[in-house]
């Protein structure tokens, strides 16, 4: 029987933007709150994650950007002191409070706490019910609610220090993740594959055409079979010739049909069907290892629903 880990922390819920920003805690209690009335939870293998050391988030991140969230968290702190802001914005759509800095640690921490549990065996899979969510986190850059490339760094980690020589990640949320293809674009190692709303946030979509990119642009109001069929297509037969020994999953749930941040018309037996198929995949040829790490999903109904989908099949149950 399969054990599934369930990655969390409550410094995760202490990170916010504003009362009016959508990425907000209550995404996370919506999850939890899911789980548990569903029976799900209790299946599960729950543990709250350390704080990701430095030299391992540095593995996707230059350092002057890992300092530069800290320098910007304790000038916040004295800034608040002396009566100011509660926030710092980094751009239009994203700021840091005084948790943020823990907040991503934490976040990055589950993803490579996962990896190390699932690299050893004890769990077969895991889910990360974390944030800041990451895949729009540049190398050098802090963008689109993201700060630190959650599932950029377990990749990369997995490679560094697990000696896996092939990994893959699967980016199933509506906005492009522009951050994880600037970290791993040209690493032949790591095979990316997504699809994403075109166009549509981040400006330009992809940017790169290396060859370890399989990227599927589709257009508003695309649903879910003509997904599927893309990635039956398209993504499995990429995943396939790459064989990875580890699959990461930037799980966003924003491509779902009541979203309003997106206009994508997924449903949740498509996110069941996605899954699957990664599992599958994982099954041939990576001893069914798979580290899922939240991304986007602001619908908080449709977020639960689906992640409950989600984590169902990698639990088998």
């Amino acid at each position: 029987m399969n054990k599934t880990g369930y990655f969390t922390h409550p410094d995760c819920h202490k990170h916010e933007m504003g009362e009016w920003h959508p990425e907000c805690p209550q995404r996370l209690v919506a999850i939890d709150e899911q789980l548990r009335s569903s029976g799900l939870l209790e299946m599960l293998d729950r543990r709250e994650a350390d704080p990701a050391p430095l030299a391992d988030i540095e593995l996707a991140h230059g350092r002057m950007h890992v300092a530069s969230i800290r320098g910007l968290t304790d000038a916040l702190i004295d800034e608040i002191e002396a009566g100011g802001p509660s926030h710092t914005m980094v751009d239009p759509d994203t700021s840091l409070n005084i948790h943020t800095w823990q907040a991503a640690l934490r976040a990055a921490g589950a993803a490579i706490a996962a990896t190390d549990a699932v690299m050893a065996g004890e769990l077969s899979n895991a889910f990360c019910a974390v944030r800041p969510p990451g895949h729009h986190a540049c190398r050098d850059q802090a963008m689109g609610f993201c700060f630190f490339n959650n599932v950029a760094i377990a990749a990369k980690y997995a490679l560094a220090r697990h000696g896996l020589q092939r990994v893959a990640i699967i980016d199933f949320d509506v906005h492009h993740g522009n951050g994880t293809e600037d970290i791993v674009a040209g690493d032949e190692r790591i095979l990316m594959a997504s699809f994403y709303q075109h166009p549509f946030y981040p400006e330009g979509g992809a940017r790169s055409n290396a060859a370890n990119l399989v990227n599927l642009p589709v257009p508003a109001r695309t649903r879910g079979m003509d997904v599927r069929e893309l990635i039956d297509m398209i993504w499995l037969p990429r995943l396939e010739a790459h064989r990875p020994q580890m699959i990461f999953v930037s799980a966003g749930f924003d491509a779902h049909r009541d979203d309003d941040l997106g206009q994508l018309g997924l449903v949740e037996h498509d996110y069941t069907w996605i899954t699957q198929r990664i599992m599958e995949v994982a099954d041939r040829h990576a001893k069914g290892r798979v580290v899922s790490c939240l991304e986007g999903g602001y619908n908080l109904s449709a977020l639960a629903r689906s992640v409950e989908q989600h984590v169902r099949v990698m639990a088998g149950a």
